[in-house]
């Protein structure tokens, strides 16, 4: 069986990382940034960076829209962080005219855990990943969390400490609140290769 070919949006945030880490679980990749490369990929990562300006920046490159039809026609995605916020139907506190990709029921608060001084790193119980019952060390940048998922979500994940919601999957649609491309651990990449060949 021949490898997916995953995008990763290449208009800001960890595309190296990214990947990197699609490449050690399987997967080819390659960086989009223009709206005919995204229909030559088998699934889509939207990385983390600052959800309003991968707003303005997708649309100015002019592959938003591209991107949000594909995604609502089927086209796997995974967002981190914020790409998170990108892949969620609603913004608790967008800024005015704020718009995403959607595909996930979920309301997203940005920067849910506090500013940039206020990042961390935790050990998150993932479920629907592989390795067992081992925790994931999540690295959490200026993180969004859910603070609604609607009834077809699957909620993977939560934040011991505070109990907020930063796992989510809906369907081909994987979303996380942080930066698995960060850390050696490739789980969530891993489980999002396999979202692609399922799909295929």
């Amino acid at each position: 069986m021949t490898a997916p070919l995953i995008g990763v949006l290449a208009l800001q945030g960890d595309v190296p990382e990214h990947l990197r880490a699609l490449r050690d679980s399987g997967a080819a990749a390659v960086p989009v940034r223009r709206p005919e490369e995204l229909h030559g990929v088998d699934g889509l990562v939207i990385p983390g960076g600052e959800s309003t300006t991968l707003w303005k920046l997708s649309v100015a490159f002019e592959v938003f829209e591209p991107a949000r039809k594909l995604i609502a026609a089927g086209m796997p995605a995974f967002g981190s962080c914020a790409g998170m916020i990108m892949l969620a139907d609603r913004i608790a506190d967008g800024v005015p005219g704020q718009q995403t990709f959607g595909g996930i029921d979920m309301t997203v608060r940005r920067n849910a855990f506090g500013r940039q001084v206020d990042s961390f790193e935790a050990d998150i119980a993932l479920a629907g990943v592989g390795g067992g019952d081992a925790p994931l060390r999540a690295v959490f940048i200026r993180a969004p969390a859910v603070e609604r998922a609607g009834p077809h979500v699957a909620v993977l994940g939560t934040e011991r400490r505070t109990g907020r919601i930063v796992a989510v999957r809906q369907g081909h649609l994987l979303a996380t609140a942080f930066h698995p491309e960060l850390t050696p651990d490739r789980r969530v990449h891993e489980l999002f290769v396999q979202i692609v060949r399922g799909n295929r």
